[in-house]
């Protein structure tokens, strides 16, 4: 949970995405736990790239607790398993940043890694997804439809 000595500004995404949980749709909450939150990655082009949000402000790894670092590699295997399931990806990536402009709130990227991707796209290349074009970004309804696949996979296992 959001501790309020924690908290980012009202200029932080993340944090006004956690001060309005609620009413987020499902693509932005699959799964809600202690610490994080998973939430379909934005401007994107890769359908399943997710993001483990902390739920409190912080912006390293090493801000973490011991629970919050403990439940995040649950979650990163969790995912993984969900994304697995769902896309038939060959593996996921698991990368953190938080270094984009507006974007430094500590979120993990878990990256589905298909089959069919060329080799010259694997490894760090994957981050091309990132940078196409908003014609080319998975479309809401359809990271809808995938958070709640992953959504309805990760109960069945959890």
């Amino acid at each position: 949970m959001l501790d309020d000595q924690a908290t980012g500004s009202d200029s932080c995404y993340s944090c006004r995405q956690e001060a309005s949980l609620a009413t987020l749709p499902i693509r932005e909450r699959i799964l809600v736990g202690a610490g994080w939150r998973a939430a379909h990655a934005i401007r994107c082009a890769l359908p399943g790239w997710l993001v483990l949000v902390a739920r409190r402000h912080i912006t390293t790894i090493a801000g973490l607790d011991a629970a919050a670092a403990a439940e995040l590699g649950v979650l990163c295997r969790t995912l993984s398993l969900a994304l697995t399931d769902v896309t038939g990806c060959a593996k996921t990536y698991v990368a953190a940043f938080s270094e984009a402009p507006g974007f430094d709130h500590l979120h993990v990227h878990v990256i589905p890694r298909a089959h069919e991707v060329p080799v010259e796209e694997r490894g760090p290349s994957i981050f091309r997804y990132l940078r196409e074009p908003s014609a080319a970004w998975v479309p809401e309804a359809a990271m809808n439809d995938l958070a709640r696949a992953l959504a309805a996979r990760i109960t069945t296992t959890t």
